[in-house]
């Protein structure tokens, strides 16, 4: 992903291209139930282990082995997690230094019974570089991506493992996306759509032959288990879908839950804003060091990106927020 503090690019004229996103945000809001169900408790040691079994596959550039490793263990983790439903979206893109790169996007279906649902979003690959890494001779390191990549996808099979437990009303679809990473920061250069190019090519190429059959709106976790991670307001989740953050920030506040500050911060270029674009109204969870200076956390794509620096509660306090959310919302 990238951060920008330009807060109309072109970029955004995409996310907001179909004219239904914003009646589909508005749509999502669902009236408080006089009851609040009761629902499976997120583990977050579950949650740690399944970040921890990613990394210890190495870093998943694409078309390497450690990828390919992890793409198996993932679509079949998802079955063994009752899905009723797993499919891999496979293609050739193209990055932007020319370096054709195979391309695997997992999809999971749960509840698929259900008439409302709802997406949950993270991506799997690893940078290729540590290009922010504060040792010069580092900077062509792949990295581990405990947190930029692999914490994301944990919450979400810890989600699925409780899904498996107990139903909610909604069925929750899941797309683990490929090559977000491998993009460039010369956005002069190479354009602003050099990141998240398999998010791009499934919106492109929608598994979903009609408005009706897509998820009512959609929720993207992307570093979710930093040590001390505070969660802003993304500009462009606040743009497109409002009341799918608001959904969000309320349980968060329903769970006791402090670090989703309910302020706003910078623009940044995710995978949210392709799925937004193909008619999804999506946010982006991700950690934010500071709403004012809209800084990614110190180990951003740097060699400091381990499991070491991955802390339990912040996994638990996402998952929390999320099972709230998942276990609240009614089918229409």
């Amino acid at each position: 992903m990238k951060l920008t503090t330009i807060v109309l690019p072109a970029i955004m004229l995409m996310a907001c291209s179909s004219g239904a996103a914003d009646k589909t945000a508005e749509a999502a809001a669902q009236p408080e139930a006089a009851e609040t169900p009761s629902w499976p408790a997120f583990n977050a040691d579950s949650a740690f282990a399944f970040t921890a079994h990613q990394v210890a596959f190495g870093p998943r550039v694409p078309g390497t082995d450690a990828h390919r490793k992890c793409r198996e263990y993932l679509t079949g983790k998802l079955a063994d997690l009752g899905a009723d439903t797993v499919m891999v979206q496979e293609a050739t893109v193209t990055a932007f230094d020319g370096t054709r790169l195979p391309m695997a996007n997992i999809m999971a279906r749960f509840n698929t019974g259900a008439p409302r649902r709802i997406l949950l979003a993270a991506h799997y690959d690893t940078r290729p570089w540590a290009d922010e890494d504060k040792d010069e001779t580092l900077r062509h390191t792949p990295i581990d991506g405990a947190n930029d990549g692999a914490s994301g996808v944990a919450v979400i099979l810890e989600i699925a493992r409780n899904l498996q437990l107990q139903k909610p009303e909604t069925g929750v679809d899941v797309l683990l996306t490929d090559v977000e990473d491998y993009g460039s920061h010369d956005e002069e250069a190479t354009g602003e759509t050099s990141w998240a190019l398999g998010a791009q090519y499934w919106a492109a190429h929608s598994p979903y032959s009609s408005a009706r059959e897509r998820p009512a709106f959609g929720i993207l976790l992307d570093m979710v288990g930093g040590r001390g991670a505070n969660f802003y307001r993304e500009y462009f989740s606040e743009s497109v879908a409002p009341v799918v953050n608001n959904k969000v920030w309320q349980a968060a506040r329903a769970e006791g839950i402090s670090r989703f500050v309910d302020e706003q911060h910078g623009a940044v270029t995710d995978d949210h804003i392709f799925i937004s674009g193909a008619g999804i109204p999506c946010i982006d969870i991700i950690e934010c060091a500071n709403s004012v200076t809209g800084s990614f956390p110190p180990t951003w794509h740097t060699t400091d990106d381990t499991i070491e620096n991955i802390d339990k509660t912040t996994l638990g306090d996402v998952g929390r927020t999320l099972m709230r959310v998942i276990y609240t919302e009614r089918a229409q």
